[in-house]
Order: structure tokens, then sequence, then C-alpha cells
């Protein structure tokens, strides 16, 4: 019981995640100790099930794919999805200083505990990290592009959005708001919730397709790196994640805003400043210019602390 609701709550922070432009699901795999555990699964499931199936019968499959850990974990991540969609978002919208400054608490912190899993630093090493951090830090900074409600993009943006989930420092959300796909494919889901046969529901069930193939096929790839490259790929994760912090940044600009399906006004693009100069903005939407230095920082030390904390106890349980 009590590793099924550890797995749970793993996978409910993996869903709230996915559900924040910025914050990445494969960050918080990572942070609770479940990445590869989780990419050994995924990557399991394939057609070599058929033959475990005629050997062993449906008990063998389910051992294989790890199923149990697999249920608990999307289970989780689906309650946290939709805890995501109605309190958190809502929290960014009246608080997003006081959010922002946790989540980048919880990556900084994050940064060293993946860069120590190379366990020999050279120069291959060095330029990953230096390349990873750029190529993420551009992503960042990149204006959004016009999104498009035919059902093959839908399809497109499942496959690399679940890609960019699966990676540490790259939010999947994040990519589909720079796709334009982000904000065709949130109502969809969140109008799904209240209108099951509605035409939403196509939009998110074709979606969900290309969700499953881009995780079945982009696992295989990351089991791959993992096991025959450990320290490229390890240092070229701690690469992505030191160029993410640019994205939670916790004090914005906004240069540009859009009117949702409802008609209410939503921050589209942003840029990082300092905290003197958010204090000096005139108008900045949303995010105000009062910097909340106490609070940011009181914030983000209990991020950080928590991840601490974590590391500690699952290096004290191994």
């Amino acid at each position: 019981m009590k590793e099924t609701i550890q797995t749970m709550l793993k996978g409910a922070a993996m869903g709230v995640a996915e559900v924040i432009p910025g914050v990445s699901g494969g960050t918080l795999a990572f942070i609770t100790g479940i990445y590869e555990r989780l990419l050994k699964a995924i990557s399991a499931i394939n057609l070599d099930l058929i033959h475990v199936f005629k050997d062993g019968g449906v008990k063998a499959v389910w051992q294989k794919m790890d199923g149990a850990f697999l249920l608990k974990l999307l289970s989780g991540m689906g309650i946290g999805f939709i805890l995501g969609l109605k309190i958190i978002v809502g929290l960014l919208e009246t608080h997003p200083v006081h959010i922002w400054s946790f989540f980048f608490g919880l990556i900084l912190a994050s940064i060293p505990m993946i860069g120590k899993e190379v366990k020999k630093w050279g120069f291959l090493e060095i330029v990953l990290v230096i390349v990873g951090t750029v190529l993420v830090y551009w992503v960042t900074v990149a204006a959004p592009s016009q999104g498009s409600e035919h059902l093959l993009m839908v399809f497109v943006a499942g496959v690399i959005g679940v890609s960019a989930l699966m990676l540490p420092g790259l939010s999947g959300s994040f990519v589909l708001l720079l796709m334009g796909m982000y904000t065709i494919i949130m109502p969809a889901v969140e109008e799904s919730t209240h209108h099951p046969f509605g035409p939403s529901t196509i939009v998110v069930i074709v979606f969900g397709v290309g969700m499953i193939v881009g995780l079945l096929s982009f696992a295989r790839v990351l089991t791959f790196t993992f096991k025959k490259y450990p320290n490229p790929t390890m240092a070229l994760l701690t690469g992505f994640l030191i160029g993410s912090l640019n994205k939670v940044w916790p004090w914005q600009q906004v240069l540009e805003t859009r009117m949702n399906s409802k008609g209410i006004e939503k921050v589209l693009f942003s840029e990082s400043v300092l905290p003197s100069t958010f204090a000096k903005l005139s108008e900045n939407f949303l995010y105000g210019n009062n910097p909340h230095l106490w609070g940011a920082s009181i914030l983000m030390l209990i991020a950080i602390g928590i991840i601490y904390l974590m590391n500690k106890y699952s290096v004290t349980a191994s």
C-alpha cells in the first residue's frame, strides 16, 4: 500500500507539471527516482509482448511491461493533471511570482542532483552540457507560432509533446505553446471533461494516439542512449535543466497576450527580467510589478529543501 501511494504521488507530481508551460514532467520523474524505471517499462511495450503472451499468458505480459507500476503512475498522473488544471493554473493566475519561485527552486536544486549522475566528466560531456543549455534556452525565448486544428497537426503535436515530456528540462506543454497547439489542446481537454461526447473529444483522442506513438518510439531511443552512452546522456540532460531555468524565472515582463476560447486574456509571450527591473515596470499584465522578494525567496528555499530531503531519502533507502 505504501509503495502504491508513493508511486501515485510521483505520478500526480508529473501530471501537475505537464499542465504548466515551462515545468517538465520528465524532471519530476527524475527527481523522484523513477525516470529509468519508467523508460524501461514503456520500452517493454512492443511486438515482443506477443511472444511473451504465447509463452506465459497475460500475467507474463503484465510483469514484462511492469504493468502494476505503470497503472499506479498513470492513475496518479491523471489525477495530478486534473488537479493542475483546476488548482495550480488558478494559482498561477493569482500568485504568479510565488508559484514560479517555487518551481524555480525545484529545478535549480535538481541540476546538481542530475549532474552528479555523470560518473566521469570529459570534453564531450562538457560540450553536451553547453549544447543542452543553449538549445533549451533558445526554445524558451522563441516566439510561439500559429497552431492548427487540423487533426494531422493535433496528432503531430501529441508525438512531439510527449517526447518533450520525457526529457528533463523540456516541458511538453511549453513545446505545445511554441507550436501554437497549447491553446487548442488544453481547451479541448477541459471541454471534453464537461461534454464527453462533443467534438472536443475527437481532438483529445487524436492527440492521445499521437502521444502513445511518440511515447513508445522515443522511450526506446532514450533507453538505448542511457544504456550505451550514460555519461553523455546525463550531461545533455543536465544542460537541458540549466537552460530551462529561464522559462521558470519568477520575474517576467509580459510582451504579448492572447484571448483564449472563453474570451479571457492570457499571457502568450514574456521575457525574464531582474527583480529591480520588474519593480519599475509601469504596466505588466498578470504579474504586476511587486517582486515579492521575501515570499519568493522563502518559497525557493522550501523547494530546494524538498529536493534535498527527497535526494537524501532516496540515497538512504537505496
